[in-house]
């Protein structure tokens, strides 16, 4: 029995790993300009043997400055809102929560909007959106946090119940911003972001979400066995010598961590974090130790091909990405409330 599934692991994985190859070579062909494989293939071969990128053509051009940044980007974006999403809905013991449980896409939206329509920030130049949407994540962090303290523990009830109230009012906020401001540009900029795109991914800040995902997984990776003992219920888990209040508090950290720095480059990208540890969790169990490495490369595989739908079902004008996953997320999330017995 043991080998069977070991066998079945190894061909999904390896079914994953062909998939993925298959999408991001998708993702550098297809947009609104169709690019050969061929120029695809060249232009990766040669940039492996060495080759610099000051005589490209216009068409490896249009490769290497644009399409492989935001394929790169989905990539990070989807597997890393997948793996928080794996972490948060063992934190709360809830397989219908997700990383924008507490209010963290609120906070960064409300950041990014006060530098895109109030010029505020300016001071952090081309990472003016970016840090000031992490900086609005990391304040709703800390404000839920605190008011989710129950006697100087963290009561996961009053964390969820925080993490709605912070989030509602956010939201109010980021709407009040819009609907106040006169510049029509702005605000279409403003709610493009709100919506989530990775459009505007470039090489050189590429570093910082890669950075993010990878440290945070292989926290989550090697703290697997903690995961797995926190769905449990508390007493069990303290019998088996975990200590549930500080793993939750160093959870939180580091999923909010995460999160934030993924809002503050693509924008709030809904229901990834939701629906693909779900899908995940239905194809290889409930253990952490599979279910990680499963629901990143789901995550990237799904955004990346999420991507290539937001460029090429208007094409040439472009979707926000966050449209695409909403439109697959919430009959998703549909189906999984009329199928599951699951309460928040």
């Amino acid at each position: 029995m043991k080998h069977k599934k070991t066998s079945f692991y190894v061909l999904f994985f390896f079914s994953l790993s062909i998939l993925l190859l298959v999408v991001i070579l998708a993702s550098l062909m297809l947009g609104s300009a169709s690019i050969p494989p061929s120029d695809v293939m060249h232009l990766l071969f040669n940039m492996a043997q060495g080759g610099g990128s000051s005589n490209l053509t216009p068409t490896e051009q249009i490769i290497w400055s644009l399409r492989l940044p935001r394929t790169v980007l989905a990539l990070a974006v989807g597997a890393g809102l997948a793996i928080v999403g794996v972490a948060i809905q063992a934190l709360v013991k809830n397989p219908l929560a997700d990383p924008y449980i507490l209010g963290i896409s609120s906070g960064a939206s409300v950041g990014a909007t006060l530098v895109i329509l109030a010029g505020a920030f300016s001071f952090l130049g081309t990472y003016a959106v970016s840090g000031a949407a992490f900086i609005g994540a990391l304040l709703t962090v800390i404000a839920v946090y605190l008011l989710a303290q129950e006697r100087f523990r963290i009561s996961v009830t009053r964390l969820l119940l925080s993490g709605i109230a912070v989030s509602m009012m956010l939201s109010a906020v980021t709407s009040f911003l819009v609907s106040t401001n006169p510049h029509k540009e702005g605000i279409q900029t403003a709610l493009y972001w709100i919506m989530g795109s990775v459009a505007g991914a470039t090489l050189e800040q590429l570093w910082i979400p890669i950075v993010s995902v990878a440290g945070g997984y292989i926290f989550l990776q090697s703290s697997y066995r903690s995961l797995n003992v926190l769905v449990t219920d508390d007493s069990t888990a303290r019998s088996l010598g975990l200590n549930i209040a500080s793993y939750r508090l160093l959870l939180i950290v580091v999923t909010a961590l995460i999160t934030g720095v993924l809002v503050a480059v693509s924008g709030a990208i809904g229901f990834v974090g939701l629906m693909i540890p779900h899908m995940a969790r239905m194809i290889v169990g409930a253990n952490h130790q599979v279910l990680l490495p499963a629901s990143a490369m789901l995550g990237a595989i799904f955004m990346a091909a999420a991507d290539i739908a937001a460029r090429v079902v208007i094409a040439p004008e472009e979707l926000p990405v966050g449209i695409i996953t909403a439109m697959c997320g919430g009959p998703f999330f549909i189906w999984l409330l009329r199928k599951s017995n699951y309460s928040i």
